[in-house]
């Protein structure tokens, strides 16, 4: 094939598995070959519309398999594919619609007026919508039965842009990390080596797919290996259980907050998991409770740590390591590097803190029209920096430690706000916390804790620094507590650091 891209993979799963069911949606089940012709037919009508080689197409909706369809059918065109945060405000949406410079835009009918909100003023020539045709809108069934199946076989290769997938811009502005074809299938290839994918998978997708996690760490390697995917458009977690039990589900990825509204669920004890061979973490690391939790279930967690520029696999900690390496984010995974430096630029010894830096074949070739942004993120001999503070052990093993921007001096001592809330989560009585640096007039900063507590639970701020305590030295105790009903988050289930500063940093 001339398509060495992964618009070419339908193609490929066809002839070699083609009655395989490689999507579930609903109760609709779709199989390789029905797969492959329905991207032929959407890449037939999106050429019609005028897109060719390197024009931008975004999509916005929940999980879908026209997500994927259209992710095919731009890189059986040699285009690139644009996933949208769907949780994005209208104006937000057309900021990345502008920056990216889409010209089509794919969307659920549930989210026909901020599509068309977004749209308006921007470079976007057509609107595909999901349900009926509109004002404005085509029809997305009725362009896939009015074009052709032929073959498409497009020369792509494997360094043209594959995908653009926008930063969470909880720091600024989002930026969009320009993922390659290689980028994406170096990244399935570590994925199908760690996590030891087997022809016979059945993945459940219901982490949203335009989150790099849920896309390039569950989804495509599972199609590439050949398995099937079970997408749900949203999480609600006793639908979740009861899918698991249908499908046999073998493999989910999910957050911290997902998997423990599913042990929260009464059925718990009793819902049927047998199928389950593979439970994944991401976002941030799974609290001892509830690996405890899932461990008296027999189900153990492979933990990992990415981002969104490294499409997104850098470290991986495989599921009979749980216990030995609680709290560890892993090694890197197997075609992938890994350091951590000082501010120096010395490399760390075991145990010394500094950031970490990656390289391999599926770390990003740059943002989006931001060279100055792009050199600020490389250093010279091409290492990507992450902004994240890790130390390792005396066996390699990576335990993230936070965020570089996140840390504060407190009396001349660093403090890791994410060192401070893993001991604050082990008080019985806390759900979830942030902590954050506040001016003080002695101290330089000091911690405040903002707290949210399990459902009934009681407790004051003095019990529960009490107990922090008797696991921190003194000078990372926060000073002072506030109680919230939640916390702000991503899409991915990442606390925004930014905005619990806004609410909760008062002088």
């Amino acid at each position: 094939m001339l398509n060495q891209g992964i618009g070419s993979w339908p193609a490929r799963r066809a002839r070699k598995t083609p009655d395989r069911i490689a999507i579930v949606h609903e109760d609709d089940e779709i199989t390789y070959r029905a797969l492959y012709q329905r991207v032929l037919r959407l890449a037939h009508a999106l050429r019609a519309l005028g897109v060719a080689r390197g024009d931008r197409i975004a999509y916005l909706g929940p999980n879908h398999p026209a997500f994927l369809e259209t992710l095919f059918a731009a890189g059986t065109l040699g285009a690139v594919f644009v996933p949208l945060n769907s949780r994005l405000a209208a104006v937000e949406l057309a900021y990345n619609l502008n920056d990216s410079g889409s010209t089509v835009l794919v969307h659920s009918a549930e989210h026909t007026e901020t599509a068309t909100a977004a749209a308006s003023g921007t470079g976007v020539r057509h609107r595909i919508t999901l349900g009926p045709a509109g004002p404005g809108a085509a029809g997305y069934d009725d362009l896939l039965a009015g074009a052709v199946s032929d073959p498409l076989d497009e020369a792509v290769a494997p360094d043209d842009p594959c995908m653009i997938m926008y930063t969470s811009g909880t720091t600024g502005r989002p930026k969009g990390a320009v993922l390659t074809h290689a980028n994406i299938t170096w990244n399935s290839v570590n994925v199908l080596i760690d996590s030891d994918f087997a022809g016979d998978e059945v993945t459940l997708v219901v982490a949203p797919l335009f989150h790099t996690a849920a896309l390039n760490m569950t989804c495509l390697p599972t199609l590439l290996k050949g398995g099937r995917v079970v997408l749900l458009g949203a999480f609600d977690a006793e639908r979740v259980l009861d899918v698991i039990e249908r499908r046999r589900v073998t493999y989910m990825f999910g957050v911290p907050t997902m998997y423990d509204a599913l042990s929260a669920r009464p059925r718990w004890p009793t819902a049927d998991l047998s199928s389950l061979r593979t439970l994944t973490c991401g976002g941030a690391p799974v609290p001892a409770r509830t690996i405890d939790t899932y461990l008296a279930r027999g189900l153990a967690f492979s933990q990992g740590y990415g981002m969104t520029e490294a499409s997104p696999g850098i470290l991986f900690l495989d599921r009979e390591q749980t216990s030995a390496k609680a709290g560890s984010a892993g090694v890197p995974h197997f075609f992938t590097d890994t350091r951590v430096v000082l501010p120096d630029g010395r490399d760390a010894g075991p145990g010394e803190r500094g950031e970490i830096l990656v390289s391999g074949p599926n770390v990003m070739t740059g943002y989006w029209h931001r060279p100055d942004d792009t050199r600020a993120a490389v250093t010279d001999d091409g290492w990507l920096r992450t902004g994240d503070v890790a130390r390792t052990d005396e066996d390699g093993y990576a335990y993230i430690v936070d965020r570089v921007k996140d840390m504060f001096v407190s009396g001349g001592e660093n403090v890791y706000p994410a060192e401070v809330e893993a001991a604050l989560l082990t008080h019985p009585a806390v759900r979830e916390c942030a902590v954050i640096g506040v001016p003080h007039e002695v101290w330089g900063e000091v911690g405040h804790a903002v707290l949210v507590l399990e459902p009934g639970a009681r407790a004051d701020a003095e019990e529960i620094l009490a107990h922090a305590r008797t696991l921190l030295a003194k000078y990372k105790i926060p000073q002072t507590v506030t109680f919230a009903d939640s916390l702000p988050r991503t899409a991915s289930g990442k606390i925004v650091k930014a905005a619990v500063r806004a609410s909760y940093a008062h002088p």
